[in-house]
């Protein structure tokens, strides 16, 4: 959960660090309605009743009226931070425009102030865009990593503003390195994530209906890495509020495993002995399969361990085990196993005390979803093995009874960042353009009832262009 660990530092304040990480997209209409917004009619012209919009709950608001509600004109206009959305999307990635309305940020009332967005010191922050060409859709979009509320602005608002949906989203109660420390107790901040997307689904459902005079719909959670977690949390818990998801390479919580806390330190035990080379390499390179990394991923392994694996251990073990270092905070950065006590390369979840996984099970995921969810996963995932993750909970929808209401695609080369595909664009391939694939499947299932294909891995096309990778991904077997 680094996943898509997105950390994320303000522009004024920080360099972000990172993507782990991961709701929202909705149907409504045939999918080639939902993809010709009707024209507003005369008493819904831009931006009307923009002064009489209300998002039941805020504590704060401030509603803009805009030309341009995609990145294409928000960068310039301040109504996004090219910040909270760096290092998620390859570099060439279209931005589509067109698309005037309205923009409301705001915030609902919460003691913890880590979001310096707009000069507020203000958690739980959100952010709500009403386009003037409106399809009757909803998408909520869950927040990746610990990044803010414009984490998915290029990845996923854009491309479904495009398309006439209304969009939402929020920076979950807690943001930044530091989020542990919201809360009073273990597993507190991660609890705050899924209360505050429920809590925007409601607001934004609201301000929908004022804005339109009609509800929306269908509502759609979507969201990659922690983003992809929050859609499945949200469908197995609140499914009276959506029509169905997409999971984008969720992260996977059980407090029986596997979890972060079941890979992580024995990649951060071995990973040296690897790097270092000589005789103890090909073991530690085993210990890695072993730990759920696959063979022909090790070209991704020098940069998640000086970017994703230690840090991520860190500051999640510190969420849910912050006795295990004492009154170190988040532990010793890059320590050797056996070098110091309360050491995360030494972390031995399965032996920790009660509350410890009493603390996971809180907010763990049971794959009872009510609602229908596609799943996306790389197989080159290395911060979220998709063999510890999605291989698992798709087992786990099938386990409750649910597999019905399940599609999962395999992405073949498919990694957890989609920014690194620029610097491996022979080895990598996208999740984006199958997002946006498995969006408009969800659409005609939802619209039609045409189920999806069968779940299966999704092979990377023979001899295929880089730049093709980027504009299409068949979903077929």
């Amino acid at each position: 959960m680094a996943l898509l660990i997105g950390f994320t530092s303000r522009r004024r304040r920080r360099t972000v660090i990172g993507a782990v990480a991961l709701a929202a997209a909705a149907a409504l209409l045939p999918s080639s309605a939902a993809a010709r917004p009707a024209a507003p009619d005369s008493a819904d012209r831009h931006c009307a009743h923009l002064s009489h919009l209300r998002v039941p709950g805020a504590a704060h608001q401030q509603a803009d009226c805009l030309s341009e509600l995609t990145t294409a004109g928000t960068v310039a206009s301040g109504h996004t931070d090219p910040a909270d959305w760096a290092g998620l999307t390859p570099k060439d990635l279209t931005v589509p425009d067109g698309v005037p309305g309205i923009q409301i940020d705001g915030y609902f009332p919460d003691s913890s102030t880590t979001n310096t967005n707009h000069g507020w010191n203000h958690d739980s922050q959100f952010v709500i865009r009403l386009p003037d060409r409106w399809n009757g859709g909803l998408v909520v979009a869950g927040t990746p990593g610990n990044r803010e509320q414009y984490a998915n602005d290029r990845a996923i608002a854009d491309w479904v503003l495009a398309r006439g949906y209304a969009y939402a989203a929020t920076d979950k109660g807690n943001t930044g390195l530091d989020f542990h420390r919201d809360g009073r107790r273990p597993g507190d901040a991660v609890a705050e994530w899924n209360t505050r997307v429920t809590q925007l689904t409601r607001a934004a459902r609201a301000v929908v209906a004022q804005r339109y005079h009609r509800p929306p719909v269908r509502t759609l959670a979507t969201g990659m890495s922690n983003g992809g977690y929050l859609v499945r949390w949200q469908l197995e818990n609140h499914p009276e509020l959506y029509d169905g998801g997409i999971d984008w390479e969720g992260t996977l919580w059980r407090s029986e495993g596997p979890n972060l806390f079941t890979f992580l330190p024995p990649t951060l035990r071995h990973y040296p002995a690897y790097e270092a080379g000589g005789p103890g390499a090909e073991r530690a390179r085993e210990e890695l399969h072993r730990a759920g990394f696959p063979a022909g991923s090790e070209f991704l392994w020098p940069f998640h361990h000086q970017v994703y694996w230690d840090l991520t251990q860190r500051i999640y073990r510190e969420e849910f085990d912050p006795a295990f270092d004492g009154a170190t905070k988040a532990g010793t950065p890059y320590c050797a196993s056996g070098e110091i006590p309360g050491c995360d390369a030494d972390y031995d979840y399965a032996n920790r005390p009660a509350e410890v996984h009493k603390a996971v099970e809180r907010i763990a995921l049971t794959g009872r979803i009510g609602k229908p969810l596609i799943t996306l996963h790389g197989t080159l995932d290395v911060l979220l093995p998709i063999s510890k993750g999605s291989d698992v909970y798709a087992q786990m929808i099938k386990d409750a009874g649910r597999g019905g209401l399940h599609r999962y695609y395999r992405i073949e080369d498919g990694t957890h960042t989609d920014s690194l595909v620029d610097a491996f664009p022979d080895r990598l391939r996208p999740l984006l353009p199958c997002h946006r694939s498995a969006f408009t499947a969800l659409e005609k299932w939802l619209t039609t009832g045409h189920r999806p294909p069968a779940s299966h891995t999704v092979a990377r096309p023979e001899a295929a262009d880089p730049a093709a990778l980027l504009t299409g991904c068949s979903l077929d077997g």
